[in-house]
Formats: C-alpha cells, structure tokens, sequence
C-alpha cells in the first residue's frame, strides 16, 4: 500500500487464533489483484479484505462448532444404546454415565476407537453420527449461513462500486479526451481561416 493511504486501513482486529500472517497474506492477494489506485478504491479494496477474512472466519468457527456437536451427537447416540431398556429409577445414573463416556470420546484416543466400535455394532456408523450433529446444530448453523451470506452480498455490491467507480472514471476521461479533441479541432479551422484571410489579403 503506498505510504499516503495507509491511514486509510485501520490495524486488524483478530481473535484470540487467528494468524496476522494469514490475515497480511489475504489482504495482499486482494490488493494486487483489484490494484487500487485512487483513496476510493483502495477504501472498498480494504473492505473487500476484510469481508474475505469475516467469510473464512465463519467457516472456520462454523467447522469448529460441528466437531464440539459431535460429542454431543455421540452422547446422544449412546443414551439410545445404554439406557433404553433401563428401570426408570437408575435412568438418570445411566444418562450421567453416557456424559462421561461421550467426554471419554473427545479426550482418550482409546476410549473414542472403543466407543465408535461399539456404535458401528448397533449400526451407527460415522454418516449417522454427522446427520446427528447437523440436527443438534441445526439452528446455530442458520446464523452462520445468514452471517456468510451476507458478508458475501456486501463484498458483491463493493466489488460492483469499484467497477463502477472505474467506468465512471474512464467515461469522464473519455469526455475530456473527447473535448480537448474538439477545441484542437475549433484551433486548427481558426488557423486555417487565419491563413486564408491572409492569403486573400
């Protein structure tokens, strides 16, 4: 970015995570390939960068959120395995001990390999336990499709100003061009009439 617009990008502002560097590297790809040039564009390029870097942040908050669901969907999946069939009374002990397997699935690598076994036996297979996490997460994954949904709309309608604003450039030099042409052209039939004034004379 050259040295007079810098003012114009204001310091990221990162969560706890996320890389600088990655951030930088987005950014740049960005500039070079729109090539801003006027304070203007290089303001919608900014913004640009920034929705670019909202989007990936979603998708990858948006990842880390299925993998925290599926030991839900795993303790789920057990209960229907531990405590059907279970007197009412010892239910509620049989539910507490499925919590504690489900947190043995995301902490022990053994435990989770035992665990998935187990399942596979009664037929729930890793598809059955994705279809689970997306039915537990189904409502918190409507906001982040409206929130990725609408950084990509404002990205679209700022990529459409800075095309915008560069063809509303070029018709104004367009226009210049185009009357400087015309004065030339006033000049040289004035000469021309100059010179046969004096020819005549």
């Amino acid at each position: 970015m050259p040295s007079e617009f810098e003012a114009l990008c204001p310091s990221p502002q990162l969560l706890p995570g996320e890389s600088i560097d990655q951030y930088h590297a987005l950014q740049a790809a960005i500039f070079r390939d729109l090539d801003p040039r006027s304070a203007i564009e290089w303001l919608l390029a900014i913004d640009i960068a920034e929705l670019s870097w909202e989007m990936q942040r979603y998708r990858t908050l948006r990842h880390r959120l299925l993998n925290t669901y599926r030991q839900k969907a795993i303790e789920i999946t057990l209960r229907r395995i531990d405590v059907v069939g279970i007197a009412p009374e010892f239910q509620d002990a049989a539910k507490i001990y499925t919590i504690h397997n489900a947190l043995d699935w995301q902490l022990d690598a053994s435990a989770a390999s035992n665990i998935e076994a187990r399942l596979r036996a009664y037929g729930f297979d890793q598809h059955a336990i994705s279809m689970e996490v997306y039915v537990q997460a189904r409502d918190i994954l409507g906001l982040f499709e409206a929130l990725l949904n609408g950084a990509q709309l404002r990205r679209l309608v700022l990529l459409k100003e800075i095309s915008n604003f560069r063809r509303s450039k070029m018709s104004d030099l367009a226009n210049v061009a185009e009357r400087r042409s015309q004065l030339s052209g006033v000049k040289s039939q004035r000469k021309g009439l100059d010179k046969e004034t004096l020819h005549e004379r």
